[in-house]
């Protein structure tokens, strides 16, 4: 009976998380319940996204990433939960009424007021009162209506072997004992917490030891505004200046709105006691209650703050991720620099690096005739389709030299973003991948690859290495982390993956693999070459049932034996194709490529309980257009010629550009030179606009007016709504 009785409280306890995190995310149980389950199981999120909507009801993958987020929260408050009424009994201390309420709190700060009277702790003042016995002063004093002379009673309680050797000093005993009591009790600390949370204004000033002078942060010194309302980015921002030593950052209401609050609750009238009463409430207030809720309530900016920025980076990411690749090209990279010249790797159509050298057209060791002759031989014998010119120190110079070369038009000259490239030019990984290369050439491999394809090269560098977030290096690293991992998850399986030429780092982010199953996959292919099927994939060591169905449908084979694994259709709907073919007299090889046949086809009579109108729907795409590319098109971004350097920028011009990072404030725009350029959230368009990426994302094409230059730091403010070109 015991073991059924506990299966039957597992189920209910099960049931009651699968509400609430349905009831958080506004889902139907049934479609949480389901999404739980298959994550139970160990489904990764993009494999139940595409190929079990009819479980989760078409859920998209960024509703199941945050179910997921929910659903280890809410387990986790219920293990504190557990733990917490554990060591409360165990304590003797747990009565019925205390149960009940640590049974009913629904957050981790409530579950901690119910536990903090008996946590275990460094010895406090009041515990010290105490064991001086001066708890029944205490207890003399904040009695409602008390009408006994503290002084009087308090020389009762002089006991010099006790430390205590005045009157005053008792009495400071049991203030401190009334003090404590006023931060334990879970009422007062939820009253005041509630304060806070409506009340509290976020006020800024230059830190001591600086005379007023907080440098870089200095617009933020002697600054208030509710705690509340304050954008992400400023939390980051005050909290680094912070971090610095060149702010100081307070948080919270007007004390007396809170002291007042308290002492209703511990005085009924004037009285004998009344002035210790409030001289113990506000030393509860000031010493213990309002720094902690202060703590909290840093921490809940912190982590709001940090959340927003990791969803603004995760966006700008997964647009960076699914640049379209310019594709199978012959390639002269080159990473730009002055002092030590530009190194330069010419890369065939598979990225392999056919030669690599250095050029000096630039000060202080100029040799601009040497530098050309270099150039034009390279691109003539390895017949050089395009040239990628990284956009970092001297980019925006060489890419100048580069276009009055007067190379043949059909070459197409490209600015790179090299954010991250240094880092994995002195990786293990790059080490590895390019062992005859020094680590300045593999920057130039680096940079013509991530034009090639962007997603196969970024995904070898660490996502919040990549440069396109706001105060990345502010956020939570581990909730940073499993964010972006997330969204490169996401758009490598969104893409699908060449199996028979993915390299270990891109493998390894495909649904159900891992950096060991991915390199098991490459030694097998070097072993036994090209993965003619996709059943092939269970003779790789570690590779079980499991694995397979999660990872099949993301892995493509080009030339295989059957032209499906070149599909997004899963091998467990094969024999469906069959049928489906089967049912207008045709093979499924016919299907595949021919919307004209795929349009004979009535897919709703091929619906079944697990198999609904959703996944069919998705198969006759992925037969219509096989192997598609959901990143489109490569086209090279075009700019100004007249403007060279920030010297040639005129209020008024309007320019071409691209988008190169999106934050809560604004956009940053690349204009064909070094210096980036913002465009405020105000000036994106003619509308009222929350949220940029709303409206703008990385690599969209944009056209701005200069509104304003600052010369002296080098800044430039941009507008598109007066550039004439709205964005949608």
């Amino acid at each position: 009976m015991g073991e059924v009785s506990a299966i039957s409280q597992s189920l209910f306890q099960n049931l009651k998380i699968n509400k609430l995190v349905g009831a958080a995310l506004g889902i139907p149980l049934r479609q949480a319940s389901a999404c739980i389950d298959l994550l139970d199981s160990g489904a990764s999120i993009p494999f139940i996204a595409r190929y079990r909507k009819e479980a989760t009801g078409s859920l998209d993958d960024a509703v199941i990433f945050s179910l997921a987020g929910h659903l280890d929260r809410i387990r986790k408050l219920e293990v504190r939960r557990d733990y917490i009424l554990t060591k409360i009994s165990e304590s003797g201390n747990l009565t019925s009424d205390l149960q009940y309420h640590i049974e009913q709190a629904g957050t981790v700060a409530e579950l901690e007021d119910l536990y903090l009277p008996y946590k275990p702790r460094r010895k406090t003042r009041a515990d010290k009162a105490r064991e001086q016995g001066l708890q029944p002063l205490a207890d003399l004093i904040r009695m409602p209506n008390s009408r006994i002379d503290p002084l009087t009673e308090a020389v009762r309680f002089i006991n010099p072997d006790l430390g205590i050797a005045t009157v005053q000093a008792a009495l400071a005993g049991a203030e401190d004992i009334i003090a404590g009591e006023v931060s334990e009790d879970p009422r007062n600390r939820q009253m005041i917490r509630q304060l806070f949370n409506q009340s509290s204004r976020l006020t800024t000033t230059a830190a001591r030891g600086t005379g007023g002078n907080a440098g870089k942060w200095q617009e933020y010194v002697n600054t208030s505004e509710s705690a509340g309302s304050v954008p992400s980015h400023r939390v980051l921002a005050l909290f680094r200046g912070e971090d610095e030593g060149l702010l100081s950052v307070k948080i919270g209401p007007d004390p007396k709105l809170g002291i007042d609050m308290l002492v209703k609750g511990y005085i009924g009238g004037q009285g004998p006691t009344t002035e210790c009463v409030i001289d113990a409430v506000t030393d509860g207030y000031h010493r213990l209650l309002a720094p902690s809720m202060e703590r909290e309530i840093r921490n809940e900016l912190k982590e709001r703050a940090d959340e927003e920025a990791a969803i603004v980076f995760a966006s700008n990411l997964r647009s960076l991720l699914r640049s379209a690749p310019l594709g199978s090209h012959r390639v002269l990279a080159i990473d730009p620099g002055f002092r030590t010249g530009c190194k330069i790797a010419v890369l065939n159509a598979e990225g392999l690096p056919l030669e690599t050298g250095t050029i000096f057209p630039h000060e202080p060791r100029p040799d601009p005739v040497g530098s050309t002759r270099i150039i034009r031989d390279l691109v003539t014998r390895h017949r050089v389709e395009v040239i990628a010119v990284g956009d970092g120190t001297a980019g925006r110079e060489t890419w100048q030299f580069i276009r009055n070369l007067g190379l043949d038009e059909s070459i197409t000259i490209v600015s790179v973003s090299e954010q991250g490239a240094s880092i994995y030019s002195a990786s293990e990984l790059a080490r590895t991948e390019l062992p005859d290369l020094d680590v300045t050439m593999r920057g130039a491999v680096s940079i013509g690859r991530r034009l090639q394809d962007p997603l196969a090269e970024m995904v070898k560098i660490e996502p919040r290495s990549i440069g396109v977030g706001q105060y990345q290096h502010d956020i939570d690293p581990e909730m940073l982390k499993a964010r972006l991992e997330e969204v490169v998850k996401f758009v490598v399986n969104e893409v699908g993956v060449d199996l028979n030429s993915a390299s270990p780092s891109l493998l390894a982010y495909v649904s159900g693999l891992n950096p060991r199953l991915a390199q098991e996959i490459v030694r097998y292919r070097e072993k036994n070459g090209p993965f003619t099927s996709r059943g092939e994939l269970l003779k790789v060591k570690g590779i079980g049932d499991r694995t397979f169905e999660q990872a099949a449908g993301f892995l493509r084979i080009r030339e295989g034996d059957n032209p499906l694994d070149n599909t997004g259709v899963h091998p467990e709907r094969y024999a469906l194709v069959q049928e489906m073919a089967t049912s207008i007299g045709v093979y499924a090889h016919d299907l595949i490529g021919d919307e004209s046949l795929v349009k004979k086809i009535c897919i709703e009579s091929f619906v079944t309980e697990t198999c609904g109108l959703p996944t069919l729907q998705d198969i006759g795409e992925e037969l219509i257009r096989p192997g598609r590319d959901p990143r489109g098109t490569f086209e090279p971004p075009v700019y100004a010629e007249m403007v060279h350097s920030f010297e040639d920028l005129e209020e008024g011009l309007i320019l071409d550009g691209v988008i190169t990072n999106v934050t809560k404030f604004g956009a940053f725009v690349n204009i064909g030179i070094s210096q980036s350029g913002l465009v405020h959230i105000s000036e994106l368009a003619d509308r009222f606009v929350q949220d940029p990426s709303d409206v703008v994302t990385i690599h969209q094409r944009v056209r701005v007016k200069v509104i304003s230059i600052d010369r002296q730091r080098e800044r430039i403010s941009l507008s598109i709504k007066q550039a004439g070109s709205q964005v949608s």
